[in-house]
């Protein structure tokens, strides 16, 4: 038994008292004869002087000594709890975030997918402007793909190909490999630091955990498209044909670019994602 344990014994122990003073009064009660038998009659002799018998005393009371009250039984002192050790401060560099992510899912397919440097700022900033409808590409918290998008010609028009979904496959996969439960349990480990760089680049009458929440709904809004999909260019970029496609803020356009069966699952995600938030 630990010396913890056996301290707090002793300390419930109530002190020892040996005895109670028990006080009995014994009243003896003494009877004796009140006379003599009557005398038979003889000649009568001279009359001799009546001798008084002496009147018997009452017997003392008997009181009992009174005892020794009992010495306290001495206890050991109680062994104070040891100071508890303070807390080591929250390691938020580059390599120990990484870790940690890299943890909550298959971690070599992360590795090769996730940045390397500042990334809870990035996280932060990228998150803020998914949540006002823009992409901060100098912030992204994934490597780009390194195949290139890729469109194919059919009757005088041009149209994306699949190949160009397929890039997106490894990043989804990624995405799906990773727990729900260990990602909300960092997110909320290094949330101070989150909050503190928030501050710092976010408008400060607003919550994280509402930025968080507006840029994930924001993502699940994108519209569902069937495939093939129209895009033209103007030598610079592509751009979707149909202009309700064209409209859509940036985030959601990227989405798209990711095709259909991948927007799926990664909509899935983020709703589960967005489930458990709300319910911590």
């Amino acid at each position: 038994m630990a010396d913890s344990e056996s301290t707090k014994k002793n300390s419930l122990l109530p002190y020892a008292l040996i005895g109670g003073v028990l006080l009995i009064a014994l009243a003896a009660l003494f009877f004796w004869q009140s006379g003599a038998k009557a005398p038979v009659e003889q000649p009568k002799p001279l009359p001799k002087p009546e001798v008084q018998q002496p009147e018997p005393q009452p017997e003392p009371d008997i009181v009992p000594e009174p005892e020794m009250p009992a010495e306290p039984v001495e206890r050991p002192e109680p062994t104070p709890a040891p100071e508890p050790e303070p807390a080591e401060p929250l390691d938020v560099s580059d390599g120990a975030v990484k870790t940690a992510v890299l943890e909550t899912g298959s971690y070599e397919a992360l590795a090769r997918l996730i940045v390397d440097d500042d990334l809870l700022r990035r996280f932060v900033v990228f998150s803020n402007n998914l949540a006002n409808k823009e992409v901060a590409p100098s912030h992204r918290v994934l490597q780009p793909p390194q195949q290139e998008f890729r469109v194919y010609r059919q009757a005088g028009k041009e149209w994306i190909d699949t190949a160009s979904y397929k890039r997106y496959t490894p990043y989804v996969e990624a995405l799906e490999s990773m727990e729900t439960e260990q990602l909300l349990a960092l997110y909320e480990v290094y949330k101070p630091a989150i909050n503190e760089i928030f501050a710092e680049v976010g408008d400060s009458s607003s919550d994280f955990d509402g930025v968080l929440e507006e840029a994930i709904n924001h993502l699940l809004d994108t519209p569902e498209v069937p495939v093939p999909v129209e895009v033209s260019t103007d030598s610079v970029m592509y751009k979707y044909t149909d202009e309700r496609l064209e409209s859509l803020s940036a985030p959601q356009k990227q989405l798209l670019r990711t095709g259909p069966e991948n927007m799926r699952l990664i909509k899935a995600k983020l709703r589960e994602i967005r489930d458990a938030l709300a319910q911590q």
